[in-house]
Parts: structure tokens; sequence; C-alpha cells
């Protein structure tokens, strides 16, 4: 591990670069070392982690570029419940927004069903079949709205644990990974929908996304919401959303057009108050 510097993680990412290995793909396979090495640099096993300042290559205009996928409250219901026990599943991160990380690693400590907010504090992702806990980021670590009907589902999941016990967990105990999740169970009932929309379990997310735009989310919200670190970001992850609200806001602009012409302005009114009360301006 001492081996590892900078100029050998940038010619890492330049040959996967090369290989023709997807920017997602480089992405995330650079965030899990980053995270690997920050564990070692905790550990005093690093003095600095070597991913510092390294980035990934910019994702350019694509034509295979996929199209991000939004379900309707219908479409995520009969997902959820094609689920069976695991519909809570789907349905907060359908409804909150949060990454998978952040939802397998999510305590029942984090789960304020006072305030209804989940309080994201941690993740865990998957390298090489290990799991690495991990804190998120400053702008990532937030506190995230529980609509009222799913804070009831979580109750009842939350219910005679302790606080350190995990929310969601695989069958046999133990944290729920995505790497077995998607392909037995989403994947496999997904697919035994009609006509239902090949969705991934992160596009659940951009449906948290789409739903809170349609029900009326102003995008700083949303960008703290999702722990985007700028809501720029947002606006060009979900640009596409945000294009009906222009027609919306003309409709709204052309409304209250017509309804404030429609008003008596004051001085027409006091003009006529006072008119009325001249001495021999009053019809006898």
């Amino acid at each position: 591990m001492t081996d590892i510097d900078p100029p050998g993680v940038k010619a890492w990412v330049a040959d996967l670069a090369e290989k023709g290995t997807g920017v997602p793909t480089i992405e995330n396979a650079l965030g899990v070392l980053r995270m690997v090495l920050e564990d070692a640099v905790s550990d005093k096993r690093l003095i600095r982690n070597p991913c510092d300042g390294v980035k990934a290559p910019k994702r350019g205009p694509s034509k295979k570029a996929r199209k991000l996928c939004y379900l309707s409250h219908e479409q995520v219901e009969q997902l959820a419940a094609a689920m069976g026990d695991d519909g809570t599943v789907v349905r907060t991160l359908a409804y909150t927004g949060i990454r998978w990380g952040e939802l397998a690693a999510l305590s029942v400590a984090a789960v304020d069903l006072k305030r209804r907010r989940l309080d994201i504090d941690r993740t865990v992702a998957e390298a090489d079949g290990k799991l690495v806990w991990k804190a998120p980021k400053d702008y990532e670590r937030r506190s995230v709205p529980i609509p009222p009907f799913l804070a009831d589902e979580l109750k009842s999941l939350t219910e005679g644990k302790s606080p350190e016990d995990l929310v969601f967990t695989a069958p046999e105990g133990g944290v729920l990974r995505l790497s077995l999740w998607r392909p037995r169970v989403f994947n496999k009932r997904r697919d035994g929908l009609k006509d239902f929309p090949k969705i991934t379990p992160h596009d659940c997310r951009h449906t948290a996304a789409s739903l809170t735009v349609s029900a009326g989310g102003n995008v700083l919200a949303l960008a703290r919401m999702l722990g985007h670190e700028d809501p720029s970001i947002t606006l060009k992850t979900y640009s596409d959303l945000f294009d009906s609200d222009l027609d919306a806001l003309a409709d709204v602009l052309g409304k209250a057009r017509t309804a404030a012409l429609k008003q008596p302005t004051t001085t027409d009114t006091d003009t006529e108050s006072e008119h009325k009360n001249v001495p021999g301006t009053q019809k006898p």
C-alpha cells in the first residue's frame, strides 16, 4: 500500500480510460480506492491519501448516454408491491433520494421519527467483496425529510432494534449488499412486471428528484435533499425536469396579470368616493 502514489493513481486512471472503460465506472472505482486509502490514512499507515487531487476523466456528450428514467407514483407503488418484504427499500429510495450506500449504512439511530428525518452521516461500499465504511463528504452529510406514510413503514422496521442496528439488512443478517440484492431480488421481480421500464435501483434516486420537482420543490431544497455540493449540479443533472417549469411559469404570470387587471385600483376607488362626497355633484 505504501507503494501507491499520486502519479501511480493517475496512470491507473489513464489506463482505464485508454481501455475504453466508461467514465461512471472509473468514477466509482476511483471513489472506492479513495475510501480504502482514506482509512489507511486514518490508521496512520499512510501520511496522505494518494488519490487527493486525482480526478476521473470529464464526462463528454455521448449518443450512447443512458437517458434518466423516472417513475410515477403509481409505478413506484407497483414496483414496491412486487418486492414483497423489500417494498420499503424501494419506497425509501424513491421518496428520499438517498444513495444505495447511504441506505445500506442507515442505522436505527439515524431515523428520527419525531422530526421525520433521515440523518445521513455514513455510507458503505463494496470493494473486492469487502465492505468499506466511510463518513460522507461535508455536503453529503445531511438531514433528509421523510414523507408521513414512509415514516410509518420505517417505524415498524425499527421497533425493537438497538440504535446501532441497521434498518435494512440481508435475509441472513448484516449489510444489504447491492451486488447480491439487485440480481436476486430487484431485477428478478422488476422483470416480472408487464411492460415495466428496465430501471436500476439508482433510478429510484432520479425518481425522487422527479417527484419532488413535480410536487413544487425548488432546486435549492432538492440539492440539499440529494446531497449535491452545488445546486448547479442538480440543475445540470435534472435540467429536463425544470423545462416544464418554464411553461408553468408563463401560465402563472398570465393568470396573475389577469387577476390584477380585474381589480379596481386604489386611485380609481378613492376618486369615485371623493366625487360622491363633493356638494353639488350628487343627484337630487
